[in-house]
């Protein structure tokens, strides 16, 4: 891994030299973008509309506009000037239960390790973390902006997560056409949905989930490159859902195998609809057919080389 920035863990008196590491990384197939005639990538240059001419980087400064048209100039003495002096130091301020922090607050994950001196500290610190169950909020600077951290823990290792201040994060009283609290709802739907839910639930494992359009993409470029046809994946047959209550019972009966005993709530009839029974066969067959969909699909096998050096070694092979 690479280092992305050296500093300290501060909490009290206590001070832990640490180095950071970014803890993710984005997995997608970006394309370029070339010239349609000849193929050719295309580039990009800053370009002066006022000159008419492309701009070097040396003769680029910053500018804040305030209002159309009309710039404060920044240059980096005044960045230099308020930049906290704390900059190689995260500093704790306090301890809170990891449950208090909404994860809408999370941004970018970061593990920590010790450098040379700091690796009783570290540990330390680890399983005082450990023990009471706490994370630790912090303030750092890096690249000359100061953001909002946490300090948890992410399995035996110490992480750091930026986080947004709360003005950062925007209200929910922005959101147009959210439901009332108080809406009126049948309790049989409530009964089937939370069911539901109980069905659908089992412990976490992220090894589950995989990209499967990142998949299909890395197999599309790879027979594009071996000449092949591409074939059109067929489109998948949609149920014919009559109303909120028979998608609730559908996806009960689809999803009861997981569950030790499901509860079979039937819905209630209505003043001016009432209910009608169903036959024994179509019931049936509704429950085949539910099985079939509830019947889970094979995970598809993940890849552990890149495009990029599939691409390079068939490259390689051909020429």
């Amino acid at each position: 891994m690479h280092t992305v920035w050296k500093g300290s863990i501060s909490f009290g008196l206590v001070n832990i030299p640490v180095r950071m590491f970014t803890a993710t990384e984005e997995r997608d197939i970006r394309f370029r973008q070339l010239h349609k005639e000849c193929n050719t990538p295309i580039k990009y240059t800053k370009m002066c509309p006022h000159c008419q001419r492309e701009v070097d980087t040396s003769e680029i400064v910053r500018g804040f506009e305030y209002e159309k048209g009309h710039f404060v100039m920044i240059d980096d003495d005044d960045l230099e000037a308020i930049t906290p002096e704390t900059r190689r130091a995260i500093e704790i301020i306090d301890f809170v239960d990891l449950s208090e922090v909404d994860p809408v607050y999370f941004h970018k994950s970061y593990f920590l390790s010790p450098q040379d001196t700091g690796e009783k500290a570290y540990a330390l610190l680890r399983s005082a973390m450990e023990q009471t169950g706490k994370i630790g909020v912090a303030q750092v600077t890096m690249r000359n902006r100061q953001s909002l951290a946490v300090i948890r823990l992410y399995e035996h290792c110490i992480m750091l997560e930026t986080i947004f201040y709360p003005d950062e994060v925007r209200p929910v009283s922005q959101v147009p056409a959210l439901p009332e609290a108080t809406v009126q709802l049948a309790e049989n739907e409530l009964k089937m949905a939370t069911e539901l839910i109980s069905n659908m639930t089992i412990p976490f494992d992220p090894a589950k989930y995989t990209d499967e359009y990142r998949s299909d993409l890395q197999k599309l470029i790879e027979k594009k490159l071996e000449g092949q046809e591409i074939a059109t994946a067929p489109t998948v047959a949609r149920t014919n859902v009559i109303d909120l209550m028979q998608a609730l019972k559908e996806s009960l009966e689809s999803t009861a195998g997981q569950a030790a005993m499901p509860i079979k709530i039937e819905p209630e009839p209505t003043p001016s609809k009432p209910a009608r029974k169903r036959t024994t066969a179509a019931s049936s067959s509704e429950k085949e057919q539910a099985s079939k969909k509830a019947a889970p699909a094979s995970p598809k096998k993940t890849t552990t080389t890149s495009t990029t050096k599939t691409l390079r070694k068939k490259k390689a092979t051909s020429g």
